[in-house]
This record gives structure tokens, sequence and C-alpha cells, in this order.
């Protein structure tokens, strides 16, 4: 796999042409957004000075000249953003993940199947709405990975029957088969108890968790700082989480910015980054030619294909029988 330098050198050298016209579309979806923005302060103030004292934020007039004025404005940028993001994800995502590795095929408008991501167990509830997109499949080290992004959201009724949703998991999805066969499931998830209500209050609100197979505890006091492990078979789970492997977890959340959701199910390993938002979407008010820009794109490809560096899924820890 190509270092991050290397990667830096493509997307600025290869990819510049590319960039360049999409930053020209770029400034011009701003400046239009600019002017609807100077176009809706306008027309509120000449609203309000016609209203004179009747003005009001919540008189019907102008409730109504706002929220008509905020639905156009959003199915405007809506439609220049489309063809700006499509072209973006061919001209860039694409070429820069074939830059990274041959072997991976890239699929923007596909994702991960809702069947892989429920067969991860990290998220107990119900998934009523799976949508994603950003998918990319192939090898790595000869280890056959996939991962895209997902927003799975499950549904309420509050005490009126109306419909309520709420966002289970949004982030980056990532499924990869594991080097030994297994027949337990073990789940880490991040120690929000610990953190909270420190370790003794903490360790027992996670041992009442009846949603969950039992607790399974580690001899590693760092790890268990953050995270927390659950599982079927407490001795597979130390098994598959030795102390090297818990180093490589917890070298990798360090890395992150984001909780880190992992789990061993089925001879794959299934892992969760929560970013709350889709990491391959073109920039909007900062420009394409950023420094600081290009390195989010990079390392958030480096940092996910590099998954099965970090993790060591390609040594052969333990023999497939």
């Amino acid at each position: 796999m190509k270092s991050t330098s290397e990667l830096t050198d493509f997307y600025y050298k290869e990819l510049y042409p590319s960039l360049s016209e999409l930053e020209k579309t770029r400034t011009q979806i701003l400046s239009q957004l600019k002017w609807y923005g100077g176009m809706g302060v306008f027309v509120f103030l000449l609203t309000a000075l016609w209203m004179g004292k009747n003005f009001g934020l919540l008189h019907p007039l102008m409730m109504g000249i706002v929220i008509g004025f905020i639905t156009i404005a959003g199915m405007t940028y809506r439609f220049m953003i489309k063809g700006y993001a499509e072209d973006f994800k061919e001209k860039i995502i694409t070429p820069l993940i074939g830059a990274i590795d041959p072997h991976l095929l890239y699929n923007p408008s596909f994702m991960i199947s809702q069947h892989l991501f429920e067969r991860s167990q990290l998220f107990n509830h119900s998934v009523d709405r799976y949508s994603g997109n950003d998918y990319v499949k192939g090898s790595i080290d000869s280890i056959p990975i996939e991962f895209s992004d997902v927003h799975a959201e499950y549904q309420t009724k509050d005490s009126k029957g109306r419909t309520q949703w709420h966002t289970l998991f949004r982030g980056l999805f990532l499924v990869a088969e594991f080097n030994k066969h297994f027949k337990s499931k073990t789940i880490v998830l991040p120690d929000q108890a610990e953190k909270s209500f420190g370790s003794l209050i903490g360790g027992w609100l996670q041992s009442i968790n009846f949603s969950r197979d039992d607790l399974i505890r580690l001899d590693n006091p760092e790890f268990e700082k953050h995270f927390v492990v659950y599982g079927n078979d407490p001795i597979e789970a130390r098994y598959i989480l030795s102390h090297s492997m818990m180093k490589r977890i917890l070298d990798f959340q360090r890395k992150l910015t984001h909780p880190l959701f992992i789990s061993f199910v089925h001879n794959h390993i299934h892992v969760g980054i929560g970013t709350k938002k889709d990491l391959f979407e073109p920039a909007i008010l900062t420009s394409l030619l950023d420094y600081k820009q290009a390195m989010e794109y990079i390392n958030t490809l480096r940092y996910t294909i590099g998954i099965i560096e970090e993790l060591k899924l390609n040594e052969k820890l333990w023999s497939k029988e």
C-alpha cells in the first residue's frame, strides 16, 4: 500500500487538472449560495419594514416567507451540489482509491449490505431504515475487505402516535475476513459507562446490560478504560483479543477522533467508526486545493484501508482449520 506522502504527491500532481476544474465549480456554487443568502436577508428586512409595528418572527406571513425561502434554498443547494459531488467522486476519489490499491473497486452509489451490518451484532436494536454510499470492495494483502458509509436508523412513536426517527449508527462500516475460524462472538464497544461513572459504578452498569452476552474482563487496564467487551465464550474472546491485538486496537483508536466499534462474528471482523457524516463528500466552504482538505480525504482512505495493516490481519496469527 502506498504511503501517505506518495498519496499526497499523487493527489496534487496526477489529479491537479481535475482538481482545478472542480475548484472552479466549487467557487461558483459558493458564490451562488452567498447570493441566495444575501437575497434572503434583503427579503427579510424588506418584509420587516413593510410590516412595521406588526412585525414579529411568529407572524404567519413572516413564518411563511422564512419557511418558503429555506425550502427553495435547500432544493437549489441539493440541485447544485449533486453534479459537483458526482464529478468529485468520479475524478478524484475513484483514482485515489485505485492509487492506494488497484485491487479495490469503488461504487459511489452502493453500500455495504444491511445483512452484514446486522450480522456484526454491534448495535442491538432493530434497523427500520438503512442507507449508505461510497462502497469499496476488494482485497488488501489477500484479505477480502469491503466498507462504505452507512446510516442506520430506528423509529419510535411519541405519545400522539407520531413517528420519530433516531440514528442508530452513522459513519464508516467495514467488514474483513479474519485469520481464524471461531464459533463464538466477541463484541468490543466504546466504554461510555466507565468514562461517565468511574470504574466501580461503570463496571456494575456494564455487568447488568441484559441485552448483551456476558461481560468479559481482560487483563489490560488501559484497554478496559476505553472499551467494554461482551461475548459468549470468555476463553475464545481472550484468545482473539491477545495482548498484541488489544495494543493494536488501542493504537488505532488513538489515531481516530470518533468512537470505534469492533466485533468478531462468523469468522469476520466488523469495524464501525462513528463519524456522523459522509466521509467522501466534496468540500464547499474549503478549497479542494487546501492541504488540510487534501489530507482529510487521503487520511480517511489510508486509515480505513490501513485497518488491515493496523490490526495485522494479513499476518497468519492462527492457521485456519
